[in-house]
Formats: structure tokens, C-alpha cells, sequence
């Protein structure tokens, strides 16, 4: 058996359109995600998880002769690791561009009464908060000053001063 050493790093398309390629498909997938909202994505950022799946795949095709080249997996894993950094500069540099980048917190309880509007938004029900109250140890919600879905779609609880 013998290796095609030259055809291993040898582009069967232009570097330009990988890169075009993996901007597209970053963008799409980004902003499909931030439409769709941000539960069930527990500690991970949606900016992350759609890193991890998109550097995965590339690699996988790279690796696996998908494409023709490892050079051609190189281009298209560079472009979204290059999207992925600019984005997080843009969000910190530039505070205004923030609620694009990174989903605001939802308030879901307010002096201790649900607030409906945020529960609908974020798809919650009222088992699902009472449960999330229960895991962080509040049995009253009562207790509970304000509650937040963060933007990594953990909860947040402030309880009342005098709650313990």
C-alpha cells in the first residue's frame, strides 16, 4: 500500500471556497440557533455547542477522505475557529452588538409570582421551575426574590433577604 503524500495536502477546491463554505454554514447554524432559543444547552453556550459540532465535523471529513485533502479540513476548521474568536471580540469590545452574540437573562419569578411572559418564552412550565426551585433547595416560592434563565439557560435564584 502506498501513500499519496502530494495528494494528502493537495487542494481539489479553492481555499476561498472553504472558507465561504465554513462562513456560511457558521452564520446559518449561529443564527438558527438564536432564534431557536437557548434551552436544554445546560452549561454550554449556543456559540459553543455549534463550534464543537461544526470543528467535529470538519475533522471527520478531513480525516476520513470526505474532502481530498487534509489542507481542505485545515482551511474549513481555521474558518470557523476565526469566526467563532472574532465573535466573542466583537460582543466584548463592542457592548452594543451583546444581545446578538449572547442572549440576555429572562426573568422567570418576580417576588416570588411567576412571571408568564418569560416562561412562555423560554418554553418553562410551571413543574420545570418548581423543580429547579427544589434542586437549588427553595420548597416556597415565596422565598424567591427573582428568578433568571441565564444566557447558558441555567437558573438563577435570588432569594428574599429574609428567606433562608
Amino acid at each position: 500500500m502506498q501513500i499519496d503524500w502530494a495528494g494528502m495536502f493537495e487542494f481539489s477546491m479553492s481555499p476561498w471556497e472553504l472558507v465561504l463554505r465554513g462562513t456560511m454554514m457558521y452564520w446559518f447554524i449561529f443564527i438558527l440557533l438564536r432564534l431557536g432559543g437557548r434551552r436544554d444547552l445546560g452549561s454550554f453556550g449556543a456559540a459553543d455547542v455549534l463550534l464543537l459540532v461544526l470543528i467535529a465535523d470538519a475533522a471527520q471529513n478531513a480525516m476520513a477522505a470526505q474532502y481530498n485533502s487534509v489542507s481542505e479540513g485545515a482551511v474549513l476548521v481555521a474558518t470557523l475557529v476565526f469566526w467563532s474568536v472574532f465573535a466573542d471580540r466583537v460582543a466584548y469590545f463592542i457592548p452594543a452588538t451583546r444581545p446578538f452574540f449572547e442572549p440576555g437573562r429572562v426573568l422567570l419569578i418576580k417576588d416570588g409570582q411567576m412571571q408568564r411572559r418569560g416562561m412562555r418564552r423560554e418554553y418553562v412550565s410551571r413543574d420545570e421551575l418548581l423543580e429547579e426551585l427544589r434542586i437549588q433547595g427553595v420548597d416556597d416560592i415565596s422565598k424567591v426574590r427573582r428568578a433568571y434563565m441565564e444566557s447558558t439557560g441555567n437558573v438563577s435564584i435570588l432569594r428574599m433577604k429574609d428567606a433562608k
